[in-house]
């Protein structure tokens, strides 16, 4: 095996020690991690893609990262509840969909209304607002999921039908047009 001599300054003496613990005593490996992540995100970076960092699960869950690059994003209630649709398209050339769904709130004083200011008015909810009757709400946490696709086509019926229509041309497009100008 090859060997190669890299010299390290005294101030970043203290990252590479630390690299070393962290990779198992193994400094190679810690700087061979190191700098795949930084060729693939560099090149990824020149073809026009960016760094994509979402979060997914219920609650805070937990993030998960990949290259690609927006093609929209779609936002839409529903009852108590927020939706964002975001499509992108990934170096790998698949298609990326992240849903991200709000809490769905709901409340003693105005579930079971059309909208929040009917049941504030119908039911006299607003005399618990000032504080002169009991009330009690909740929420479920909110959840955000991704998925992966081959084709563009596989997100119909996923996403909404005017999202769709809207990003579908884009998504032959290629991410960086080369000019010769």
């Amino acid at each position: 095996m090859p060997n190669k001599t890299i010299y390290v300054s005294d101030e970043d003496l203290p990252l590479f020690q630390r690299a070393q613990e962290l990779a198992g005593g193994k400094l190679s490996t810690a700087i061979s991690v190191a700098l795949r992540r930084y060729v693939e995100t560099e090149e990824g970076r020149k073809e026009g893609y960016d760094e994509i960092i979402v979060q997914v699960g219920q609650g805070a869950g937990r993030k998960q990262r990949f290259s690609g690059v927006l093609l929209g994003e779609w936002g839409r209630t529903t009852g108590n509840r927020m939706e964002m649709f975001r499509v992108y398209r990934s170096r790998k050339d698949k298609y990326v969909l992240h849903v991200d769904r709000s809490p769905d709130w709901t409340d003693s004083l105005t579930s079971g209304a059309d909208n929040w200011l009917e049941g504030l008015l119908s039911r006299g909810a607003w005399r618990s607002y000032l504080g002169l009757a009991d009330s009690s709400w909740g929420f479920v946490q909110g959840e955000a999921t991704l998925e992966v696709v081959d084709t563009f086509e596989m997100l119909r019926g996923q996403i909404p039908d005017e999202f769709y229509d809207l990003i579908a041309d884009l998504a032959e497009r290629p991410t960086v047009e080369d000019l010769d100008i």
